[in-house]
């Protein structure tokens, strides 16, 4: 079906982890869709080639921010605010209709069958039900639709500082409206969220399609041990063995599938000649010995005129080397 996609986003080559795995689940589960990806510019060309590998469209997008502190403050998750790049997906008109999944998700069998649903399907929030997780959820490309978001964003805000918020105000009506636009919660099932009913997840969870890693720590957050074929445990996991059995399902696919694309394409870096390398190619390292791997970035070496450019379109780093802190270190190192 060439009119129709799943379609992910990755802000930066750390969450290209998580799209790879999620395009690469979908592919492992013979979707007839379509599969597109939509980057910003911080995503680096080593890493923009390997997901041309995964995915059928790579799509490169301007960072949206709605840099809403205080309600993100609230959440306690400030890096939230560019999750409002992802309301570039209702450009996609080439499209007749798609699903919309975040890259921390996966999918854990053929879920083709979210295309029979029309916009704007999404499975309740594990945190307030009357709200939908916008992790999944089935739209129509539309200009006018991206127009009006856009508008309503300027205009309203959103109450949690992201997209989340924004889009629950904007379809305000899906709670009452419509039970056909109410996907199962096995569509978007919390893996984190799991110990709250265990009863029901015992009782239901075989039957889990896609699940979301919700929160701050991500799959590619933790170890794997390439030996035992599991999370290598630190105390950070909550105490929960199906949460254990996602992330393991995760690395597994990362470890099969990913992985030797990187090693590709970190050896073709390797053997190219000096003077043809950049700096900012993508894959710096993917570390791993014989029994763990992990994922692992340098930092890249900024260009100055770069992080002017950055500043003048809003695009700052509040959690790295933009936070008040560091900054707060220059005044002092001048006034002193």
């Amino acid at each position: 079906v060439t009119d129709q996609a799943f379609v992910t986003l990755a802000t930066n080559d750390v969450y290209c982890q998580g799209a790879l795995v999620l395009g690469q689940s979908l592919r492992n589960h013979r979707t007839s869709r379509k599969l597109a990806v939509l980057i910003t510019p911080e995503v680096s060309s080593g890493l923009r080639s390997v997901l041309r590998s995964v995915f059928d469209e790579v799509i490169e997008v301007n960072v949206l921010d709605s840099a809403d502190s205080v309600h993100l403050a609230l959440m306690q998750r400030p890096e939230l605010g560019v999750t409002f790049t992802k309301l570039h997906c209702w450009t996609l008109t080439h499209y007749s209709k798609c699903v919309f999944m975040d890259a921390d998700t996966l999918v854990l069998c053929n879920v083709d069958e979210l295309f029979d649903r029309e916009e704007f399907s999404a499975a309740p929030d594990s945190g307030w039900p009357d709200c939908f997780n916008s992790g999944v959820f089935v739209f129509r490309p539309s200009l006018k639709t991206y127009n009006l978001l856009l508008q309503f964003a300027a205009e309203h805000g959103s109450f949690d500082g992201g997209d989340q918020g924004l889009l629950n105000s904007f379809f305000s009506n899906w709670a009452t409206a419509d039970i056909g636009k109410h996907l199962p919660f096995l569509y978007n099932l919390s893996s984190s969220a799991v110990y709250t009913y265990v009863p029901a997840f015992n009782h239901f969870g075989r039957d889990a399609k896609v699940v979301h890693f919700l929160g701050a720590t991500k799959p590619w957050n933790y170890k794997y041990n390439l030996q035992t074929k599991k999370v290598m445990q630190d105390g950070t996991i909550d105490g929960s063995l199906h949460q254990l059995s996602f992330l393991s399902l995760w690395w597994n696919i990362y470890s099969a599938s990913i992985l030797p694309l990187l090693e590709k394409l970190q050896k073709m870096e390797e053997s190219e000649p000096e003077e043809c390398k950049v700096t900012d190619k993508g894959v710096n390292k993917v570390a791993h010995s014989v029994s763990e791997l992990s994922i692992h970035f340098k930092p890249q070496e900024p260009i100055p005129e770069d992080e002017r450019k950055k500043w003048e379109e809003g695009r700052i780093d509040y959690m790295g080397k933009d936070a008040f802190e560091h900054i707060k270190k220059k005044l002092d190192a001048f006034l002193h």
